[in-house]
């Protein structure tokens, strides 16, 4: 079979990604796409990696972003508009990121009035006769759609033919005001989600995220664990319960912390004196492999549910992590012998404190997570789960 993903990238990432090595913008569009696995960076090609190691053929297209798009419009004849890079990174401003916070309690019913009148994400006009362009000549028989909100469903109608599998992704808070019946199921990591699709009529499957083995081969040799604690990850808005925790910790533990998005942060915050800056794919797992314990957090979106990313990438590459202890947690990994867990503030406090003194518990943490990790979280696993769903729900 023939599958292709259809992803998308953070603006910030974007930015950085193509800032850093400028002639990356003018290059081909497969030197761009094999330089965006390289990276590493979110699910890179672990998809389609795994796809052909089952035998199929599979791409990854990135559907904001303006650089491949319009690579490929150039070396296959188009004559449409350029595409138009999103605002990211400095463009949005301390000033943006408040108004946010502020607008947070409110969100539930402002998306579909925003989506009504244009002004929500969806794809600019070039951008989607691109795709529709690189989805016709791939002619693929599974379309699995990452990004269901930028995406939308006119697009994908026009699509549609017998015997092509239309998959839609989401992870947290349920989307409204989109049209479920041009796909024909979805997948999430939260149950929650899960039951939002199936009220709607849309069947669904929990597929959680994971770990690619190979990212192991693919970095330099693990270094030394030197940086005692870390923290990596962003800084939303509705990011409440994350921003309390990292202040406690700031205010007792030399941790390092490697952020996106603290633009709206106040200055008075203690986040802002250990703030580290963005690190993203192989510079990511780096951190994730110096440290002797690192830290995560769910957002608040998850609500009692456990399988952010941040679970398997630091447990794959042999860190100790301490997660928030979850309802369904124990389905993922064994508490206390896998992974460490607190239940609030001041029991990560106390676990820190434990885990940092004890040399011996944290690095059997580490061995044992990662062995699980490697044994029941892989892409593979995940690839394997998703097929078996095409043959239950496909057309």
């Amino acid at each position: 079979m023939r599958v292709m993903m259809l992803n998308s990238d953070a603006p910030r990432f974007l930015e950085s990604f193509y800032r850093t090595v400028p002639e990356r913008q003018q290059a081909s569009y497969a030197a761009q796409v094999a330089a965006r696995a390289d990276s590493l960076v979110g699910m890179a090609d672990f998809y389609s990696r795994n796809f052909h190691a089952l035998g199929h053929e599979a791409r990854e297209v990135y559907v904001n972003n303006p650089w491949m798009l319009g690579a490929w419009a150039r070396e296959h004849g188009m004559n449409v508009a350029p595409v138009v890079p999103q605002a990211g990174g400095a463009a949005r401003s301390a000033i943006g990121a408040r108004v946010r916070r502020a607008l947070q309690p409110y969100r539930s019913w402002l998306l579909p009035v925003a989506r009504q009148i244009g002004l929500s994400a969806r794809l600019a006009q070039p951008a989607r006769e691109i795709l529709r362009a690189q989805i016709e000549d791939f002619a693929p028989d599974i379309l699995l759609v990452q990004n269901i909100v930028l995406v939308d469903s006119d697009l994908l109608r026009s699509l549609r033919k017998p015997g092509r599998v239309i998959i839609g992704q989401h992870g947290v808070a349920p989307p409204t005001g989109i049209d479920y019946g041009v796909y024909d199921f979805a997948i999430t990591l939260l149950p929650y989600v899960a039951d939002h699709f199936r009220a709607a009529g849309l069947p669904a499957e929990l597929v959680h995220l994971a770990f690619e083995p190979s990212v192991l081969e693919r970095l330099p040799p693990p270094a030394e664990k030197d940086i005692e604690l870390t923290f990596v990850g962003g800084i939303e808005a509705q990011y409440n319960d994350r921003i309390r925790m990292l202040e406690a910790i700031c205010e007792r533990y030399p941790v390092q912390l490697y952020l996106s998005g603290t633009a709206g942060l106040p200055a008075s915050s203690p986040i802002n004196k250990r703030q580290r800056g963005e690190v993203w794919g192989a510079d990511m797992y780096r951190v994730l492999q110096r440290s002797q314990l690192t830290l995560n957090s769910h957002i608040d979106a998850v609500r009692e549910f456990a399988g952010n990313m941040r679970l398997y990438e630091a447990t794959g590459v042999g860190a100790c992590l301490l997660t928030d202890a979850k309802s369904n947690l124990d389905t993922l990994f064994a508490p206390g012998r896998e992974v460490a867990t607190y239940t609030s503030v001041e029991d990560c406090l106390a676990q820190i404190g434990r885990l940092l003194e004890n040399d011996g518990a944290r690095q059997d943490i580490a061995l044992q997570g990662q062995r699980r990790t490697l044994a029941s979280h892989t892409y593979r696993q995940r690839v394997e789960q998703i097929l078996s769903y095409v043959g239950r729900h496909g057309r």
